[in-house]
């Protein structure tokens, strides 16, 4: 909600403010609450159903910690899947790598898609148009059910799986089979699983649990995002590469043969950090025994 010049993002003992100079847009789909607005510290910003998704100053980080490490440990990545991805900063990252031929980008909210191409156009920074990509506003659960095709990586950028929200059914260990099914044999998949802030990684052990039974290769890593006001972890699902194995240096090789020159947070150091847990998530991960079902959903709880 915007109260006054502030934007009042909601967790469940805590609100996190940011300082608004304009609201841009505020509206609500047939899916989710859309609201982008233009701060004081981020500039302009993208907050569905009351959470913040991107900024201008620092979604680079999110979207190269979720594009690029699946990507690289796949050794020819030719064709990748989106699942969410509104906003088309996922879409543009993965269309770096020139050995792309086809992204197929499947997104329920089509008003969402809209919105982001008028209001946030130098996110997907000409993607959308790009011969390579596909859009398709549909279910991905039920695209993914009725197509027998196969991609080398699936990105999921979705929300969170907020009770009555798009993303609800989509942290299942059904769906997660699922995505192994529609992979080839190197498949990889790489998403935003919520925050490792220490006592509160109960959702994010849980989906890297869910996961684990999909995956012979599931490793959580995590990145500083300052917008979002919390650290936050990602997954990789792998069907075999194992991102611990690589050294920086590794890394840097795979990033210049791939000819990926402008990433600003995302190289061999970084890879290193993002996959370094701290202690305390090891062990939350290694006690956690909670599988997602489509019988025993995870619904995040933020208010």
């Amino acid at each position: 909600m915007t109260v006054s010049n502030y934007y009042l993002e909601h967790w469940i003992d805590e609100i996190h403010l940011h300082g608004v100079k304009k609201t841009v847009v505020s509206t609500q789909t047939k899916y989710q609450k859309i609201d982008i607005v233009d701060t004081h510290n981020y500039g302009r910003c993208l907050f569905l159903d009351e959470r913040m998704q991107s900024s201008e100053r620092d979604s680079f980080i999110y979207h190269e910690a979720l594009v690029h490490p699946p990507l690289l440990l796949h050794p020819d990545p030719r064709k990748v899947m989106i699942v969410g991805g509104g906003e088309g900063e996922t879409l543009r990252d993965i269309l770096k790598h020139k050995s792309v031929k086809q992204v197929v980008m499947v997104d329920i909210d089509k008003e969402l898609v809209e919105f982001c191409k008028k209001e946030l156009p130098q996110w997907a920074g000409g993607a959308f148009k790009d011969r390579r990509s596909q859009v398709r506003y549909m279910d991905a659960r039920a695209y993914l059910q009725k197509t027998r095709e196969t991609f080398d990586a699936i990105i999921i950028d979705l929300t969170e799986p907020i009770e009555g929200g798009p993303s609800f059914k989509l942290y299942t260990r059904e769906f997660y089979r699922l995505l192994n099914r529609r992979l080839s044999p190197q498949g990889l998949i790489s998403l935003q699983a919520g925050t490792t802030r220490s006592g509160d990684t109960q959702m994010l052990t849980s989906i890297a649990r869910t996961i684990s039974g999909a995956f012979p290769v599931t490793r959580i890593y995590q990145v500083i995002i300052p917008s979002f006001g919390l650290p936050w972890g990602f997954i990789l699902g792998s069907k075999g590469a194992d991102p611990l194995v690589y050294s920086p240096a590794q890394i840097d090789t795979l990033i210049k043969k791939r000819g990926l020159k402008k990433l600003d947070y995302y190289d061999g150091i970084t890879h290193l950090s993002m996959f370094a847990l701290p202690k305390y998530l090891r062990k939350d991960f290694d006690k956690q025994q909670r599988v997602i079902t489509d019988k025993n959903l995870l619904t995040a709880k933020f208010a």
